[in-house]
């Protein structure tokens, strides 16, 4: 469907946006453009130059803990934090409104290939380096969704020859009924299970990046995770690729004897690869799988052996006094940080700790008392990483400290470390205790570093 006939279809109707932020806020600047009648609404009220904005666009806004009673309207746009199944937006929708969401408007009025990227960990580098290696070709890529800007209010530059690369949560995949040509799970570990029900109903919007695939599709899972490996039985799509770290794939990419192999060919060697660690290369595993077909041996080796990452993950911020300080502030659940520690031959002090998503912290315990000689615990979560730490089995154990404060913390750390060593932000829980997201949390760690005498 194009722009213009989906005003056709629109155009006087009522639109309710539920949540005025990042995605949103655009969202109501295009149906508004379509001539739509838009009512925002929020629990919070918002910034005052969103308030004046919405005031100047006549544009009515409701807030408080009852925005999402009495809901009249022929279209809910719901914002990927709030579940669909609130009382108020199912009694809308039994009404006779039509519930979705600015990405899967965006999937339904979107000209280009659309290639998307979702898993518990590894997402965002992957759809980086999806994006990355198909520049590098000469392709035309917007880049977006969980990343970057949102693209919905770009639609209209798109055309049948350019790709849109996506990262998807959960919460943005919950009710997704369309699925993108190409596709990618990196992995699934419990997480998020303070919002959604079980792991179970994780899994099942997780598929969903899947389940509405043609035959012509391409699917892209992690053979060495239970859940993804599990998921090839329930796809649709005819081109299934896995990829490995651990075995040899004759037909797939897997990482062998210091190399990447593509279908049984040698197609990029570990050391022509800038990011560290064994959960990068299964990044570019996935990437290169999910553009095969579309991009060179070439531009894979250029893309490789030139990007140095992406901010907040396993990011060096500075060397002082012979220490290292890396930002790994992405690092939102105990499989994440795991894989972050796994990335370093010598012990580091790892700083953890923050918002409590209900995840089991024995996992993190275990790496820890493999990679880090000494722990700082912050945040909400810092009583039930400490009692993983003193129920684990590991004979030696790394030294535990507490400060609440997150600044105390991290020139706690500081002051623990001496010359060779490295003291990582690696808080293994997401950041809602203490910022608004792990991006806030990241900055505020590069600050209190770049200010140490």
């Amino acid at each position: 469907m194009t722009v213009s006939e989906y005003k056709e279809k629109v155009a006087g109707k009522k639109a309710v946006v539920l949540g005025y932020g990042v995605s949103n806020r655009p969202l109501v600047d295009f149906l508004l453009d379509l001539e739509v009648k838009v009512e925002v609404r929020d629990k919070k009220m918002p910034d005052e130059e969103a308030v004046k904005k919405l005031s100047r666009q006549n544009v009515p806004l409701i807030t408080g803990d009852g925005y999402l009673d009495d809901i009249h309207a022929d279209l809910i746009f719901r914002s990927p934090g709030i579940r669909p199944d609130h009382p108020g937006i199912t009694q809308a929708v039994s009404e006779g409104a039509t519930l979705l969401s600015e990405m899967e408007l965006f999937f339904a009025l979107c000209p280009a290939t659309l290639i998307a990227i979702t898993g518990s960990d590894g997402k965002t580098t992957t759809t980086t380096l999806t994006a990355k290696l198909l520049r590098e070709e000469g392709h035309r890529v917007f880049l977006g969704g969980n990343i970057g800007t949102p693209l919905l209010s770009r639609v209209g530059e798109m055309t049948k020859d350019d790709f849109a690369v996506l990262e998807l949560s959960s919460f943005q995949l919950f009710t997704m009924r369309q699925s993108p040509c190409r596709a990618v799970i990196t992995n699934l570990s419990p997480n998020h299970l303070d919002w959604h029900k079980d792991m179970e109903e994780y899994a099942t919007a997780k598929e969903n990046i899947f389940r509405y695939q043609k035959k012509d599709d391409l699917l892209v899972l992690n053979r060495e995770n239970g859940y993804t490996y599990g998921m090839a039985e329930k796809a649709s799509a005819g081109n299934i690729r896995f990829f490995s770290s651990d075995r040899f794939l004759e037909d797939g990419i897997c990482l062998q004897d210091g190399a990447i192999f593509l279908n049984g060919k040698e197609i990029l060697r570990e050391e022509d690869i800038l990011l560290p660690g064994k959960h990068n290369r299964e990044n570019y595993m996935a990437a290169i799988a999910v553009t095969e077909g579309l991009v060179s041996k070439e531009s894979i080796y250029r893309v490789a052996s030139t990007f140095t990452g992406v901010e907040h993950r396993l990011e060096t911020v500075r060397v002082h006094k012979g220490v290292r300080y890396i930002n790994s502030s992405i690092d939102s659940s105990p499989s994440r940080t795991a894989a972050a520690l796994g990335c370093f031959t010598e012990k580091v002090i790892c700083i953890c700790g923050g918002y409590d998503k209900h995840i089991p912290f024995a996992p993190l315990a275990d790496a820890l008392c493999v990679h880090a000689k000494a722990v700082v615990l912050t945040g909400a979560t810092a009583d039930a990483i400490e009692k993983a730490l003193s129920e684990c089995e590991c004979e030696t154990k790394p030294a535990v400290y507490r400060d609440p404060d997150f600044k105390e913390a991290v020139l706690l750390a500081s002051s623990l470390s001496q010359n060779g060593d490295t003291v990582i932000l690696s808080p293994a829980c997401a950041s809602f205790d203490a910022f608004k997201n792990f991006m806030e949390r990241g900055d505020t760690f590069r600050k209190i570093i770049s200010e140490l005498e």
